[in-house]
């Protein structure tokens, strides 16, 4: 199960579910943010390429890793190359359950606890 079907609630949803929500009330120079969370898979290799050049950008990536299973030695390599990345950046880089990767850049961290304790 992805991240948005997780938020979701579970069920499959497609792009037509959504609602565009209008930022009317933002100035134009809000809406072009200098940080973006990007969303990606990892089913190869050469897809780390792409989440790398994302982290060094600036962005923070959200990467489904669940073609791979974690004792994989092809996700062990990822993982190495995404830590190196992180640190390389200052960032953070933590593994949540078996299915994501979340990777940060310099000057974001991510907390190891959830919000309300549960």
């Amino acid at each position: 199960m992805g991240l948005m079907s997780k938020l979701l609630g579970g069920d499959s949803h497609s792009a037509e579910d959504y609602v565009e929500l209008h930022t009317d009330d933002f100035d134009a120079g809000a809406a072009e943010a200098a940080m973006q969370i990007r969303f990606a898979s990892i089913s190869e290799q050469t897809d780390v390429i792409d989440i790398k050049d994302a982290v060094y950008d600036g962005d923070i990536v959200v990467a489904d890793i669940t073609r791979h299973s974690t004792t994989d030695r092809t996700m062990e390599h990822i993982s190495d190359e995404l830590r190196q990345v992180a640190e390389e950046v200052g960032g953070d880089i933590v593994q949540k359950d078996d299915d994501q990767i979340i990777i940060t850049p310099g000057g974001v961290g991510i907390s190891r606890s959830k919000i309300g304790g549960r």
